[in-house]
């Protein structure tokens, strides 16, 4: 026997089944909150009050607090650049109608 080999621990195979069941499941969870958000017309999380609640504790209860803490910054990041891109498009066309 190794170092790394015991009869009691998971094979590599049964323990990257759970986490990829873990991630699925987090994920879920996460597109039932935002999507909550979305309906209350909320980016920032948690600034919903207690619309969400049912949601958010299930957010909260299946994913990890650095991958909530991500995927909340990434949302903020995500509609900021939307708008940033929809004035970008707003300039394109209006430097386009000028050159007609």
């Amino acid at each position: 026997m190794g170092w790394f080999s015991s009869s009691s621990t998971k094979s590599e195979e049964e323990v990257g089944t759970t986490t990829r069941q873990n991630r699925q499941v987090c994920w879920e969870a996460r597109d039932a909150y935002f999507a909550c958000l979305d309906t209350q017309n909320v980016v920032k999380a948690g600034e919903e009050g207690s619309a969400c609640a049912a949601q958010k504790k299930e957010y909260e209860g299946h994913c990890a607090r650095s991958w909530i803490d991500y995927f909340n910054q990434r949302r903020v990041i995500a509609e900021a650049q939307k708008d940033r891109l929809a004035r970008a498009a707003a300039q394109a066309e209006e430097v386009k109608s000028r050159g007609r």
